[in-house]
C-alpha cells in the first residue's frame, strides 16, 4: 500500500521560515572586547578565525581592522580603530565609537578568548551547513538535464569536504618532545619488522628494496613515453598489492582494497590486459577470439585467481580530483574487516586526463596541472594512503641520443616534480633499438655494414626483455635504476634475474 503524501501544515512552514541561522552576537562582542583590552587574545584565535566567520558583519569588520593593526605591529584599541572605521557606514550605523567603547567595556579575560573564538567558528560552520543544505534542495528541484543526480551528490560532498578542511581550531605548534616520541615509535616499529617493508608492496623485489614499498600519504609519479609499459607496470603493482591485502596476516593491512582509476582505457580493456598478463596469453588473441583450448583453460584459471581480489576499477572519463576523493572516501568506509580502513592504495592512469574542477579551468595548462597535483597530494595525506599517478612525458626525449627520461621531461614538470614525493620513469631500450635497425648507406661497403649490424644485434640481445625503472626523485630515500623483466607479448613485469646468477653453482 502506498502512503499518500502529507500536505505540509501551514504552521510548520511558518515556523521554519521564522527560524534564524545559529549565531551568538554576545560571544562575538565578548571576543572583540578581549582583543581590544589585550591584543594577545588575537594570537589565540588568529590561526582559525576569519572576519567572514562572524554572524554580525559589523563585528567581522572590526575583527578585520584589529587584525590589520596587530599584524602591522600596532596596538588595536577603540582609539586606534577610530581612524580605520570612522568612514565605514556600517560601523557608523551601529554606533561607531560608542559601539567600540561598549564592546571594550564588556570584555572577557584573555583566558576565555580561545573558547569564544571556537564558539564563533562552530556557529559559522553550522550556518554554512544550512546554506549547503539549501543549495542541495534548490539544485535537486531545478536540476539541468545535462547534470545527473550523481554529479550533484559529488558536488555537495566536495563542498562538505572543503568546509571540513577550511579551518582547524586544533592546529598549531607541537612540542618537539611529543614529535620525538612519535619518531621513536616509528623507529621501533621498523626495528620489529626486521627488514620487512614499511609501505605497500609492489610485488617487485628490487623496486620494493629501493622504495621500501609505497608509503602512506605519498604522491608517487610513474612516467614514461608511450609504449614503455606504464599501464602494464601499474596493473602489475595493483594486482600484487591487492593479492597481498587479500592474503596477509598483518592486522593493519588485512582487508584493504586497491582503487584503480582508468581514465584512458575502459574497465573491460583493463581487465582483459590483466587477464592476459596473468594467463600469459597475448591480449590481441583474446580480443580477436584466436584462443586455443589450452589458452582458454589458462584464461579460466586466471579469472578464478582474480575473482576475489580486492581490486576496484573506475573508468569514468575526465574525472575530477574531487570526484576521485569522494569515491575513495566511500571505498575507505567499505572495509572488508570491521574496524579497519578499507583503502590501501590509489592508482590513477593518468594525470593529464584528470579534469580540473568547477571554477578551476584556466587557459594556462601548467596552472591546471599544478592545482591537480596539489589536490592529489592533499588526497594522499587526507586518506593516509599512497597515491600512484601515471604521467606522460614530453617529446623532448625523442630528440636526444640517450632516450632515458629526466625530470625535466615531465609535462608541466615544475609542479609535478615539486608536489610529488617519488618520481619514477619506465624505460625500455629494446623499444628504441627495434625501431632503429641499421640500413646500408650508399657510401658503405658490405663489411662495414655487416659490422654495424652485428653490433646492433648484440645490443638488441642485451636489451631483450629488460626494462628499467629510474627512480629520479625520492624525498625520503635513494635514487637510482632498477632493472625488471618485461615480456612485451603479455605486457608482464616481473623481477629481473641477472644472467651471471644462472651460471653460479648451487651450494
Amino acid at each position: 500500500m502506498v502512503t499518500p503524501l502529507r500536505t505540509p501544515d501551514p504552521a510548520d512552514i511558518a515556523g521554519n521560515a521564522l527560524r534564524t541561522p545559529p549565531h551568538n552576537y554576545e560571544a562575538e562582542r565578548a571576543l572583540l572586547g578581549a582583543i581590544l583590552m589585550n591584543n594577545r587574545a588575537f594570537e589565540r584565535v588568529s590561526d582559525f578565525l576569519l572576519p567572514d566567520h562572524f554572524a554580525d558583519t559589523v563585528n567581522g569588520r572590526i575583527f578585520r581592522a584589529c587584525a590589520k593593526l596587530i599584524e602591522q605591529g600596532n596596538q588595536a584599541n577603540p582609539v586606534t580603530l577610530k581612524t580605520y572605521l570612522e568612514n565605514d557606514d556600517l560601523v557608523s550605523a551601529a554606533g561607531g565609537t560608542k559601539y567600540l567603547a561598549a564592546i571594550a567595556a564588556g570584555a572577557v579575560t584573555i583566558i576565555n578568548a580561545a573558547e569564544y573564538g571556537k564558539l564563533v567558528y562552530d556557529l559559522f560552520l553550522r550556518r554554512e551547513l544550512i546554506a549547503i543544505g539549501e543549495d542541495m534542495v534548490n539544485e535537486a528541484f531545478d536540476s539541468e538535464p545535462d547534470e545527473p543526480a550523481m554529479g550533484q551528490i559529488e558536488t555537495s560532498e566536495q563542498k562538505l569536504f572543503e568546509l571540513a578542511s577550511s579551518g582547524n581550531t586544533e592546529g598549531g605548534f607541537r612540542s618537539f618532545e611529543n614529535v620525538l616520541v612519535e619518531a621513536i615509535n616509528l623507529a621501533e616499529a621498523a626495528h620489529r619488522r626486521e627488514g620487512a617493508l614499511a609501505g605497500v608492496t609492489t610485488g617487485l623485489t628490487d623496486l620494493d628494496r629501493k622504495l621500501g614499498g609505497l608509503h602512506k600519504s605519498d604522491l608517487l609519479i610513474l612516467a614514461g613515453r608511450p609504449s614503455m609499459g606504464k599501464t602494464a607496470l601499474a596493473t602489475t603493482i595493483a594486482f600484487n598489492a591487492a593479492k597481498h591485502f587479500a592474503e596477509t596476516e598483518n592486522e593493519d593491512e588485512r582487508g584493504k582494497q586497491v582503487a584503480f582509476f582508468s581514465l584512458e582505457m575502459s574497465s573491460e580493456q583493463l581487465a582483459t590486459r590483466i587477464l592476459a598478463e596473468r594467463a600469459k596469453i597475448n591480449s590481441h588473441s583474446i580480443r580477436t577470439g584466436g584462443l586455443s583450448n589450452d589458452d582458454f583453460g589458462r584464461l579460466v584459471i586466471a579469472s578464478q585467481e582474480l575473482n576475489d581480489l580486492p581490486l576496484y576499477v573506475d573508468d569514468t572519463p575526465a574525472v575530477t580530483v574531487s570526484a576521485i576523493r569522494t569515491r575513495c572516501r566511500r571505498l575507505a568506509r567499505q572495509s572488508r574487516v570491521p574496524g579497519h580502513s578499507g583503502l590501501g592504495l590509489i592508482i590513477i592512469d593518468y594525470l593529464q586526463l584528470i579534469s580540473p574542477g568547477r571554477g578551476e579551468r584556466t587557459e594556462n595548462r601548467v596552472q591546471e596541472i599544478s592545482g591537480i597535483t596539489r589536490a592529489l597530494k592533499a588526497l594522499a595525506k587526507d586518506l593516509n594512503v599512497p597515491v600512484l599517478t601515471l604521467s606522460q612525458l614530453s617529446r623532448a626525449v625523442e630528440q636526444r641520443e640517450d632516450k632515458r627520461p629526466q625530470l625535466s621531461d615531465l609535462r608541466e614538470s615544475g609542479t609535478i616534480e615539486q608536489d610529488s614525493d617519488v618520481v619514477m620513469f619506465v624505460y625500455r631500450e629494446q623499444y628504441y633499438l627495434e625501431r632503429s635497425e641499421p640500413q646500408q648507406r650508399a657510401d658503405e661497403n658490405a663489411e662495414k655494414f655487416h659490422e654495424r649490424m652485428l653490433k646492433w644485434q648484440e645490443r638488441c640481445e642485451q636489451a631483450h626483455n629488460i626494462a628499467e625503472v629510474i627512480v629520479a626523485k625520492q624525498r625520503h630515500g635513494p635514487i637510482g635504476i632498477e632493472k625488471l623483466h618485461f615480456e612485451a607479448k603479455f605486457t608482464h613485469f616481473s623481477d629481473h634475474i641477472d644472467a651471471s646468477y644462472l651460471h653460479e653453482p648451487l651450494e
